[in-house]
């Protein structure tokens, strides 16, 4: 990794480390104000999922803080105890969300499809990614070949991220609308759990814009290289 890399990498660290910070701050803020209904992240789920006819999706505890996530492989809604037990606008926020997902698999969401199909392609290339950029980078000097495949396997993570973008929002949408559209939460807390929910989908945008610029930078690198040559 050139200089100039190493700088940008590191920027990229320190916005996603920000926007990390606020997410969690938000988290913890709109867990302190309960939800008007007294409903439970599970209850919520529960209640999301029977409202959009989906009968056949468990909702389940799981180990951590902020680990929520849904299963299309087991078809289950992954909460964290705090979401999962919680009766706050934070816990209704996430949860919903995570049904959101659900629903996006139900209807057979097509960036939700093409990010599952993508997942084994990506968990291959994060296997051997750092090692051949590091082995291309070295051998820039004698082949540029190397660091070719490595931008290769490199464009499939940036894809990955790109392609959450989409499943992201859209999720948040759905669960956004829903709530908007039940008895779940007054009008202020309705703009509370949009708003938590936004600094968790900028976690997203900060990740592929970061892998969208080192990409970029690989790539320029490859060029340069291959003119030298």
């Amino acid at each position: 990794m050139t200089p100039g890399m190493l700088i940008v990498s590191l920027i990229f660290v320190g916005i996603s480390m920000l926007v990390s910070y606020r997410l969690r701050g938000k988290f913890r803020e709109y867990s302190g104000v309960p939800t008007s209904s007294g409903l439970t992240g599970k209850q919520i789920a529960q209640k999301m999922l029977s409202e959009n006819g989906i009968y056949d999706v468990q909702v389940i505890s799981v180990d951590g803080f902020l680990t929520d996530h849904y299963d299309p492989a087991n078809k289950t809604v992954n909460l964290s105890p705090e979401v999962y037990s919680g009766a706050n606008v934070a816990a209704a926020a996430v949860a919903a969300h995570e049904c959101g997902h659900a629903i996006q698999h139900q209807k057979s969401y097509a960036w939700l499809g093409l990010r599952s199909r993508l997942v084994p392609l990506v968990q291959f290339s994060s296997q051997w990614l750092q090692f051949v950029l590091m082995i291309g980078v070295f051998a820039l000097y004698w082949t540029s070949a190397p660091l070719l495949i490595g931008i290769l396997l490199f464009s499939l993570t940036t894809l990955f991220a790109l392609v959450t973008l989409p499943v992201e929002f859209d999720a948040s949408r759905r669960a956004l609308i829903w709530l908007d559209n039940t008895n779940v939460m007054r009008p202020r807390e309705h703009d509370q759990a949009k708003d938590a929910l936004w600094w968790a989908a900028m976690t997203y945008v900060v990740a592929a814009v970061a892998s969208v610029v080192t990409l970029l930078q690989y790539i320029f690198l490859f060029l340069n290289a291959r003119d030298r040559n």
